[in-house]
């Protein structure tokens, strides 16, 4: 059974010693932010698993003794929770639903990024590495032309493309300290993305909707 370690950026709000690891389908165990260890009944709940090191083996014993649940079906399902859209001023103020489809494709391509590199097995050998390299030949093309789509909205709407980018990097960063499912979101979407049915970039949902919180909200 694979052990993951999740080294969050240190980003605004973060403390440095604050480190995730992802057992058992990426079901997390970790630290608080202070460097120090859960308690053992919270690490009981969240794993339910006895950590055994022998002879330079890490080994995992489920203490229920239960299988595995079964793995889902690559899907859209992955996406997390987020408030609900604050009305917009006017026309000038919301987006398109064009304009948020581009917009959306490269928050989620960012979001991508982060999770690849910050998501790692023990030793930090980067876990999605690989099906993350499969994402980005599929859709290089049109990764290549939502460039160059953001460029020209950033243009009409007098947007600075690399502070944009950023943000959504910067955003993304923050969010293993208070998301459990940090690696489990970027491992869906990587899977949905690279699955046949998921034909275009439209179709793949970022992990995490930042549009709201940065005040990109559709038009009514």
């Amino acid at each position: 059974m694979t052990l993951l370690f999740l080294s969050p950026a240190r980003g605004r709000g973060q403390e440095r010693g604050a480190r995730w690891a992802l057992a058992a389908g990426l079901a997390t165990i970790g630290c608080k932010e202070d460097g120090q260890p859960w308690g053992a009944g919270m690490i009981r709940k969240l794993l339910q698993a006895t950590v055994l090191v022998a002879s330079g083996w890490l080994l995992l014993a489920d203490a229920s003794a239960a299988p595995p649940p079964a793995k889902k079906p690559p899907a859209p399902d992955y996406q997390a929770p987020f408030a609900a859209s604050p009305a917009s001023t006017g026309r000038g103020a919301c987006y398109s639903s064009a304009d948020l489809t581009v917009v959306r494709a490269r928050m989620l391509h960012q979001e991508l990024v982060v999770a690849t590199l910050q998501c790692q097995y023990a030793g930090g050998v980067r876990a999605f590495e690989a099906i993350y390299g499969k994402y980005n030949s599929k859709f290089a093309a049109d990764l290549v032309a939502n460039a160059q789509s953001l460029k020209q909205l950033a243009g009409r709407r007098g947007l600075n493309v690399d502070v944009l980018v950023t943000e959504f990097s910067n955003r993304t960063a923050q969010r293993p300290p208070i998301d459990r499912d940090f690696c489990s979101r970027a491992q869906r979407a990587l899977e949905w993305a690279t699955d046949p049915k998921a034909t275009s970039l439209a179709l793949v949902p970022p992990p995490y909707d930042l549009g709201p919180e940065m005040n990109i909200v559709p038009c009514p």
